[in-house]
């Protein structure tokens, strides 16, 4: 049996979360940007369908990427050098959420609600939630979006519309947040894709650790830029 959540209730032990579904830890409360920031400072996040209530979790492993481990494919590094694409920072927040929530020809449904979309866009205009955006030919390519705290960011999801659009804007990421000696990349759950650029697990009283030291550090809430000198591929 997992707990379930009133409005004020705090989250339980991270070690009580269920084997079986993997991290499933408790139910119910709500999004509020509240509950949601202590719940990735406590490493715990929401995944749920239509119609059911929140479901709270922490996998245990967990699935990171650490950006000084990061693995640039060489296709990706030639796409990389041709420059013929623009990164924004937080210009089409909630478009690239409502995109990563699009159909997809690999998966049935989606986590990300309209009241996921309302909750994290709220957590944007506060400056806790950001997108890395690709645009190609002045259209929006691809892109990803997630969680910043202190120096530990927390990937939510990605969607590409043209081959390679979400890579790119994942490896200006990575880039930009190793100058800016973040510790880690929350990806929760073991992907094969992610794997592919260094993503590992760890186990979560480690992860623990590491967001213990991280999401302390001074921020600078707000709109995000990567205003810094031109990247060498």
């Amino acid at each position: 049996m997992i707990p379930w959540l009133e409005s004020g209730d705090p989250f339980p032990a991270l070690e009580r979360a269920l084997t079986e579904p993997d991290g499933l830890l408790a139910a119910g409360a709500d999004l509020s940007p509240a509950r949601l920031l202590a719940a990735y400072r406590g490493g715990i996040f929401p995944w749920y369908s239509a119609g059911q209530p929140v479901l709270w979790w922490s996998p245990d492993p967990r699935m990171v990427l650490f950006p000084a481990e990061f693995r640039m494919p060489r296709s990706l590094a030639k796409r990389l050098r041709r420059r013929n694409y623009e990164i924004r920072v937080d210009t089409a927040f909630e478009t690239v959420m409502r995109a990563c929530a699009a159909p997809r020809d690999d998966a049935a449904g989606t986590w990300i609600t309209s009241d996921m979309i309302a909750a994290y866009c709220a957590l944007h205009r506060l400056g806790h939630a950001h997108s890395v955006e690709t645009w190609i030919n002045g259209e929006l390519a691809g892109g990803l979006y997630g969680i910043a705290l202190g120096r530990a960011f927390y990937g939510e999801s990605m969607f590409a519309r043209i081959a390679d659009a979400s890579k790119i804007a994942l490896a200006h990421l990575v880039r930009r947040l190793e100058q800016r000696q973040f510790g880690i990349i929350d990806c929760q759950m073991n992907t094969a894709h992610l794997a592919r650029f260094g993503a590992r697990e760890i186990p979560r009283r480690e992860f623990s650790q590491h967001l213990a030291e991280l999401v302390n550090y001074p921020q600078t809430d707000g709109v995000w830029r990567f205003d810094d000198e031109p990247l060498d591929w």
